[in-house]
């Protein structure tokens, strides 16, 4: 399902128009960046959390050359989801 089947779906579900599905959706989005963004962890009640965490820098071999490369620190998001949503998904 892409972006555009996916607000479709929720307009006939909600019974309001595509167009303000889409700035709902774009907020929504918007809103767990800006809270994601602040180094802290988002729960969704029923849903899950996301959480941002940071993988350390670590050093990486070509095993064709055996040239070693270092791979500087970055900030990944983590998804655990709720125990409800993973009863549904069974």
């Amino acid at each position: 399902m892409n972006n555009k089947d996916f607000i479709n779906a929720l307009a006939e579900a909600s019974e309001l128009p595509p167009k303000t599905v889409q700035k709902l959706a774009t907020q929504l989005t918007a809103g767990m960046a800006d809270i994601l963004d602040a180094d802290t962890s988002l729960a969704v009640q029923g849903f899950g959390v996301f959480e941002v965490k940071k993988k350390l820098e670590r050093i990486v071999v070509n095993p064709n050359t055996r040239q070693r490369k270092l791979i500087p620190p970055k900030l990944v998001l983590s998804f655990k989801p709720s125990n409800v949503l993973k009863d549904k998904l069974k």
